[in-house]
C-alpha cells in the first residue's frame, strides 16, 4: 500500500484541492480502487488569480506567463505540503503527486483533418495542417517536486493528443479502475465544463465526452448579475422560471454539433458567450436569466446521456455525479428531472469518494499508474489510436544518484 497525493484546479478555477489516498496494485499488476483518506483546499491568492484569468483571455503576455508557470507550481506545491504536514508525512512517504496543472488553453481535435494525415508528412504538420489537438497547462512540475521532495507526474494530455485523442476529459481511466468489476456505470463530473463517461470491464465499449457547460456560465452570470462567485446550493436559480426561447437558442451552440469524443473549454461557454446571452435577453429578470442558464447545463447533460450513452446498449441505469456542481441543488434537481426514465442520479459519496475531490483522486491514480508504466488512457473513449502512458515524471532531489 502506498500514499499518493492528487491536486486539482479545474476549469471553474475556484481553488486548489489536495487529496491524500492509499493505493495499491493487485497480484496481476492492475491498479486497485484507491482509499480516500483526507483532503483540503486552498484559495488562489488574489493577485495570482487575476494573472491566470488574464492568461485565459490571452492578455497576459508570454514573459509574464513564463513566471506564472513557476508561481502556479508553487501554489500547487503549497497545497500538497499543507496536506503532508497535516498528516506528519514527508516527501519520502509519498509515492507520487499527480496533477494536470492549471489549463490555460486547449483546442479540440479536428477529426476529419486528422484522418487525412499522411505519415510521410513532416511531424510538425500534425498541428499546422492536420488539426491535431493541443493545450497548455501551467504549474511547473520541477517546482512541485523540489518543494515537496516527492516524485511528480503531471501534464497528462499531450501523449493522448499526439495519439489523436481528445486529452479531455481524463476521468475514464479512473472510472475503469473503480467500476471494471461492477456493472456498466455512467459517471458525470460537473466542473466548469460537464463531462460524462461510461465505464465497464470491456474497455473497447467505454465512452467519454464533454456534455457542455457545467458551472462556468452559472458562476459567470452570478458575478455579473449579483456580484457573487457562485449560486450557493442553487438558491437563486430556484427562484426563477426557465425562458424557453433563451434555452432553445443556447442549445443551438456549435459545440453540440461536434462528434464524440468531444471536448470543450472556457472559450466555448465563457464570459463572452455568457454576456452575449445576458445582453440579448436583458428584459428577463435576473432570476429568470440564471434559472435558464442553470437549465441549459442540465439539459446539455441529459441530452448527452440520451444521445450517446443509451445507444451503447450496455443497460446503464445509474449516473454517478461528482464535482463542485453537485452542491447546486437546483442543478441536480433539473438533471434528475430530464434524465431518461429509469436512470437514477446519485453522487460519488455512495462509493466512498467525496464528490468535490474525485478529480484530484483521479490525478493521483493516473500518476500512480504512470509511474509504473501502466497504460492509463482508454482509446475507445478518447479517440486515441493506441494505449499510452500519460504524463511527465519529475523526480525529487532526494532521489538524485551521484556517480563518479
Amino acid at each position: 500500500m502506498a500514499y499518493a497525493i492528487g491536486l486539482n484546479s479545474g476549469s471553474s478555477f475556484d481553488g486548489v484541492d489536495a487529496v491524500l489516498i492509499e493505493i495499491n496494485q493487485a497480484e496481476d499488476g492492475s491498479v486497485l480502487p484507491p482509499k480516500y483518506i483526507d483532503a483540503l483546499s486552498i484559495d488562489w491568492p488574489e493577485d495570482i488569480q487575476q494573472q491566470v484569468l488574464a492568461a485565459f483571455d490571452d492578455t497576459l503576455g508570454i514573459f509574464k506567463l513564463t513566471r506564472l508557470n513557476y508561481v502556479c507550481g508553487a501554489v500547487f506545491a503549497q497545497a500538497a505540503f499543507e496536506l503532508m504536514k497535516k498528516h506528519n508525512l514527508t516527501g519520502k512517504d509519498i509515492d507520487v503527486i499527480g496533477y494536470d496543472g492549471q489549463t490555460i488553453y486547449q483546442e479540440p481535435p479536428e477529426h476529419d483533418q486528422m484522418k487525412q494525415y499522411d505519415a510521410s508528412s513532416p511531424f510538425y504538420e500534425m498541428w499546422t495542417k492536420y488539426g491535431y489537438p493541443c493545450g497548455l497547462q501551467i504549474g511547473e512540475p520541477g517546482v512541485v517536486s523540489v518543494l515537496t521532495d516527492a516524485p511528480v507526474v503531471t501534464q497528462f494530455r499531450s501523449v493522448d493528443h499526439t495519439l489523436q485523442g481528445t486529452g479531455a476529459p481524463l476521468m475514464q481511466y479512473f472510472d475503469y479502475v473503480l467500476f471494471r468489476d461492477d456493472k456498466p456505470t455512467a459517471t458525470l463530473n460537473i466542473g466548469g465544463i460537464s463531462n460524462c463517461h461510461v465505464a465497464c470491464a470491456d474497455r473497447s465499449k467505454m465512452r467519454a465526452f464533454d456534455c457542455g457547460p457545467g458551472n462556468v456560465m452559472i458562476d459567470q452570470a452570478m458575478r455579473v448579475l449579483y456580484g457573487k462567485e457562485y449560486d450557493a446550493n442553487g438558491e437563486t436559480a430556484a427562484q426563477g422560471t426557465v425562458n424557453e426561447a433563451m434555452l432553445a437558442e443556447m442549445l443551438e451552440h456549435p459545440f453540440f454539433k461536434r462528434e464524440i469524443p468531444r471536448c470543450a473549454w472556457r472559450l466555448d461557454f465563457g464570459a463572452e458567450y455568457t454576456q452575449s446571452m445576458l445582453d440579448k435577453y436583458a428584459d428577463l429578470s435576473n432570476e429568470d436569466k440564471l434559472t435558464t442558464i442553470t437549465a441549459f447545463s442540465a439539459e446539455a447533460i441529459a441530452r448527452a446521456f440520451s444521445e450517446f450513452i443509451l445507444p451503447t446498449g450496455l443497460g446503464v441505469d445509474r449516473l454517478i455525479a461528482s464535482g463542485g456542481g453537485v452542491r447546486n441543488d437546483t442543478l441536480m434537481k433539473m438533471i434528475a428531472e430530464r434524465l431518461p426514465e429509469g436512470v437514477q442520479l446519485e453522487t460519488s459519496d455512495i462509493i466512498g469518494i467525496p464528490p468535490q475531490y474525485k478529480e484530484a483522486i483521479k490525478f493521483a491514480t493516473i500518476a500512480f499508474s504512470t509511474k509504473r508504466s501502466i497504460a492509463d488512457n482508454i482509446p475507445a473513449a478518447c479517440g486515441a489510436t493506441k494505449f499510452g502512458v500519460l504524463g511527465k515524471l519529475v523526480l525529487p532531489p532526494s532521489q538524485a544518484k551521484l556517480t563518479d
